[in-house]
């Protein structure tokens, strides 16, 4: 039986699956935070992940996931939607706070202790998870009871964005140019000039507007 959801309005590329992971958003804007006195908290255009099937399909996407993963977990969903739900809240809160704890690493601030608890609290419900195993001259972790848990894909993206900020190299995580976009990934260019998310969409748009701007 085909799997019947659509991965087709998601996009990968961060570079990371964590950073793709924020990037399920169309578009982000600055949301000025008085309170503290720096540009912190920004809103999105919309939601990517309306609901616990858009987590799968987006998991799927990402190659966290299989299509067996992904029947499964649809099923388990169907018969326990309640609890489909909590994992989206849970995946919604972990994507804003992996989002900022980037965004305080770009703009060189403090990183939220909130922000960190949320993360700290993903990865330790994922080490519950693992198990050390050989494979063949070299030791690995390799998951377990993986199967038919909804939760399973956030063990893997607090993992990621653990090892990327534990990497150290956080000057590499950009911000895409464009003002109404926002989305982040890893520049990986040798000169560290990388500009846009996407060359054919930010990068041609901006294109456009230089052109335009030179006519008038």
């Amino acid at each position: 039986m085909p799997l019947d959801i659509n991965t087709n309005k998601f996009k990968l590329i961060g570079g990371d699956a964590s950073l793709d992971f924020v990037n399920t958003v169309n578009g982000r804007t600055s949301r000025p935070n008085k309170k503290s006195g720096r540009d912190y908290y920004d809103a999105f255009v919309s939601d990517k992940l309306e609901n616990y099937t858009d987590l799968i399909a987006w998991s799927l996407k990402a190659g966290l996931i299989d299509e067996k993963d992904a029947k499964k977990l649809l099923q388990v969903s169907r018969d326990e939607p309640q609890a489909g739900d909590a994992v989206l809240k849970r995946a919604l809160n972990l994507r804003e706070s992996i989002y900022r704890l980037c965004k305080a690493a770009i703009e060189g601030w403090q990183p939220e202790a909130e922000d960190l608890e949320k993360l700290n609290r993903e990865l330790s419900l994922a080490r519950r998870h693992q198990k050390l195993s050989a494979a063949k001259s070299v030791f690995v972790f390799e998951w377990i009871d993986r199967t038919g848990a909804l939760d399973s894909m956030l063990w893997q993206i607090s993992e990621s964005a653990t090892e990327m900020f534990l990497r150290g190299d956080l000057t590499r995580v950009r911000r895409c140019g464009s003002d109404v976009c926002n989305w982040l990934f890893l520049d990986t260019s040798r000169n560290r000039t990388r500009q846009w998310c996407d060359m054919k969409d930010c990068g041609n748009l901006a294109k456009v507007r230089r052109f335009r701007a030179k006519q008038q």
